[in-house]
């Protein structure tokens, strides 16, 4: 660390993954939630949250999501969520309001691959329509895709995924293909810690 007067400054060579994911996720803020549901090959039912999560394209439409490897116990492994989603080619983006925050957290837990996970956060699986996952019944916009390509980045995987479907509640729809923002509460991930957003100001 090169310390200057009122400046930090970091090199990537001199500080350790762990410290530079630190920096990365308290300074790319806020960021929305994909809560992700997958379906193995045997039926067992997957449903997990991440942040790194984003736009990739408007034509054809479709979603960004980065997976980084397993950890804890599962450290070096993958991820069930991208085996899944490999093996189907199939996989739904759940938004997730305030409301949902404590099943949201739950579902993060690092779980045995035969576990409901759908179940372990207490929320309702929706059948889809294009695919064959279901999506978050109590959330209110549910993206279904097919997947498009999968592109290992480092020890992580970005995952593009083709719009084929999108769910929205009559809560969360302002009309026109606009979506009321305010009244479903999106919940932001900041550095460890969760945010909702202020009311929204233009320029």
């Amino acid at each position: 660390m090169l310390e200057e007067k009122n400046t930090y400054a970091f090199s990537a060579g001199d500080i350790t993954v762990d410290e530079m994911y630190k920096l990365m996720t308290g300074s790319v803020v806020p960021r929305p939630i994909a809560w992700v549901s997958t379906r193995s090959m045997e039926g067992v039912l997957n449903l997990a949250p991440f942040s790194f999560f984003t736009v990739a394209s408007r034509n054809p439409a479709t979603l960004l999501l980065s997976i980084g490897p397993g950890v804890g116990e599962r450290e070096g492994t993958v991820k069930d969520t991208l085996v899944n989603i490999r093996e189907t080619g199939e996989f739904v983006i759940n938004v997730v309001p305030a409301v949902l925050a404590a099943s949201m957290q739950r579902s993060s837990a690092d779980v045995a691959s035969g576990e409901d996970e759908f179940e372990l956060a207490g929320v309702t699986p929706r059948a889809g329509i294009r695919v064959d996952v279901p999506s978050v019944l109590e959330s209110p916009i549910a993206f279904e895709l097919t997947l498009d390509q999968v592109i290992a980045v480092g020890t992580d995987h970005l995952v593009l995924g083709k719009v084929e479907h999108i769910r929205v509640g009559a809560e969360a729809y302002a009309g026109h293909y606009k979506i009321a923002i305010e009244s479903w509460q999106p919940l932001a991930s900041l550095a460890g810690d969760y945010a909702l957003i202020k009311p929204a100001f233009s320029v």
